[in-house]
């Protein structure tokens, strides 16, 4: 349960995504979005990722669909304060289109990405199987985030992050082995899987479609887990008294459409951890195994 013992909701993420048209300073779009409350000291980075995804797909009304970003986090954000997102339109092609999207708050820029569009055409198709040894068990076989909570407590865990590491992330998940909340669950090994759902049918997003609201919900979700098999490998769990970690930069590729309010696995990789960075990899799959989008991030990890 959230802290208000209210049903845990997908309306976080929608309200996070939802933009208001602004007047442009530096380039020749603007909006801006609200950071969602977290128990950490500065904003949740899947925040920035999302809106400004949504505000680059607002620029392009062509029917080109997002297929790339790459992404840099230069300050962290406040939490519950508008950001403001400037887009600029870098090329429109017949098949492809480019935007530069910038993040400003307290007059700084605090994100920067480049988004890349496709109109598509045909073309051979091949997609890399999640490779699961052993075979990952159904999520109805695995316990929710609220479930493997109740009644654990330990290290930096407060009633705050409890509560929102249950249902104040918009999504439930559900971790294999088990998740690294309080304890490395299972061995230290570079790999994990993570099944998700939001918790509720995802609303409509003024100034999106619902294939557009999707692919943010990928860019969205992606964040929250992605350094997590870093974590595992190293033996660090999220509670532990003095951990900090940051996302750096980020990238994400989004290969074909598929259904976000069904049970995605998210297969993931710790690709590499020294000198306080890591890297990791994951993959999205429909329960059929259909790969639905790719991601790499480099965080930073001070134990």
């Amino acid at each position: 349960m959230t802290t208000t013992d209210a049903p845990p909701t997908s309306a976080v993420f929608t309200t996070a995504v939802t933009l208001t048209p602004a007047e442009p300073v530096h380039f020749d779009l603007a909006f801006t979005a609200v950071t969602q409350p977290c128990p950490w000291p500065k904003a949740y980075g899947g925040d920035l990722v999302a809106q400004a995804a949504a505000a680059a797909m607002r620029s392009v009304a062509d029917g080109k669909s997002l297929h790339s970003m790459h992404s840099y986090f230069l300050r962290p954000a406040d939490i519950g304060a508008p950001v403001h997102y400037e887009v600029e339109l870098l090329r429109d092609g017949r098949g492809y289109s480019t935007r530069q999207v910038r993040g400003f708050q307290n007059g700084k820029a605090l994100y920067v990405c480049l988004a890349n569009f496709a109109a598509g055409e045909p073309g051979g198709s091949f997609a890399a199987g999640p490779d699961l040894d052993p075979a990952v068990p159904a999520p109805e076989e695995l316990p929710a985030s609220a479930e493997y909570l109740t009644g654990r407590s330990g290290g930096s865990m407060t009633e705050t992050s409890k509560a929102y590491w249950s249902g104040g992330r918009g999504f439930d998940m559900r971790h294999v082995p088990g998740p690294v909340y309080l304890t490395v669950e299972g061995k230290q090994t570079p790999h994990q899987a993570v099944w998700l759902r939001p918790f509720d049918r995802l609303r409509p997003v003024d100034g999106l479609t619902d294939a557009q609201r999707d692919l943010a919900a990928l860019a969205y979700v992606c964040d929250y887990t992605i350094l997590e098999p870093v974590l595992r490998v190293l033996g660090l769990a999220w509670a532990m008294p003095g951990l900090v970690t940051a996302s750096l930069d980020h990238a994400m590729w989004f290969h074909r459409p598929g259904p976000v309010d069904d049970w995605l696995l998210y297969v993931q990789e710790a690709v590499a951890a020294d000198s306080g960075r890591g890297l990791g990899s994951g993959r999205f799959y429909t329960r059929d195994h259909r790969h639905l989008a790719t991601v790499a991030q480099e965080g930073m990890i001070r134990a």
